[in-house]
Parts: C-alpha cells; structure tokens; sequence
C-alpha cells in the first residue's frame, strides 16, 4: 500500500432541504478507518484539521454512549461537538447525533450523521448522510467553511489510518 493521500476529494452533495451528503475515498482499508474514526488518541490526531489543538476528545463507543471532542483554535477559542451513539456496526456503520456547541443549539438541534463504510481492494469509501432538524441549520452548516475544514480533516484521517497498518 503507497501512502499517498486523497487530498482534498471529499465531494458534498444536498439532499432535500436538510441532507448533506459527503463521499471521500480512503487509501486503506476500513477496519483502519474506523479506528481512526473511533479511537480517542486517533481521533485527537485529525480532527483538529490543522486549525487548533484538540484538548478532550470522549468517546464511549456503545448505543446510547456518548461522544464530546473540543478544541482550542490558535486564538484561543474553544470549538466544541457532541453527540450520543444511536447505531454501531464495527468497521461498517456509525449513527450518531452531533450538536455544534453554541449559545442557542440545544440537544433537541442536533443533526443525525449515518456514517458507512464500504471497501474494495483495500480502499475505503465513506458515505456520510448527514440529516439536521432544519433547513436552516443545514444552511448555517455548508455557510460556517465547514467544507475546507472537513477536506483538511479527512486528508489527516487518512494519513492517521495509513499509519495504522
């Protein structure tokens, strides 16, 4: 396997009035991109994206188990996520809430991403359907730059998940 990454061909596509849909190809299989997508000290390792250190990164990968990452950005603003596990398939399926943590989003705003992994010939292919409660907080989410993070976010989970084999 090279270890040459897929930079930057996470694609976004709208479904309806509050779907977004990302596809993105892994250069490693996907019992190594789970991994990377449900360890904590993996995790800590890409989600940052490049824009800030992450300083907690909880994930208690069951159903009904709850996940929480935060970051510091080089000015010192903090960015923070939760969410709580509604589906596991190890290595195939995650379904989870996610809540940007902001003054005015409650657990009640929170979208619902279904992530799924398929593999052929050692790549792995992800498929995040990502559902929110309103259109307009799909809206906020494309309008936020959530794309360029996302594109810098999947290069390192790639990159952490290559390093795992």
């Amino acid at each position: 396997m090279t270890t040459a990454t897929s930079s930057g061909t996470a694609t976004v596509a709208l479904q309806g009035d509050r779907e977004i849909v990302i596809t993105r190809e892994f250069n490693a299989p996907k019992h190594l991109v789970y991994r990377a997508l449900t360890e904590p000290e993996l995790v800590k390792r890409w989600w940052n994206a490049k824009r800030g250190t992450v300083t907690r990164c909880e994930i208690d990968l069951r159903v009904g188990g709850t996940w929480r990452y935060l970051m510091t950005t080089p000015d010192g603003g903090q960015v923070g996520f939760h969410g709580e596990f509604r589906e596991i398939v190890p290595d195939e399926r995650l379904v989870q809430t996610e809540i940007f943590e902001m003054p005015g989003l409650t657990d009640d705003d929170a979208a619902l991403n279904s992530c799924s992994l398929s593999e052929d010939s050692g790549r792995t292919t992800m498929t995040v359907l990502v559902h929110h409660v309103r259109p307009e907080h799909r809206d906020a989410q494309l309008a936020s730059g959530m794309e360029a993070g996302m594109q810098d976010a999947y290069d390192l989970l790639e990159e952490v998940a290559i390093s795992l084999a």
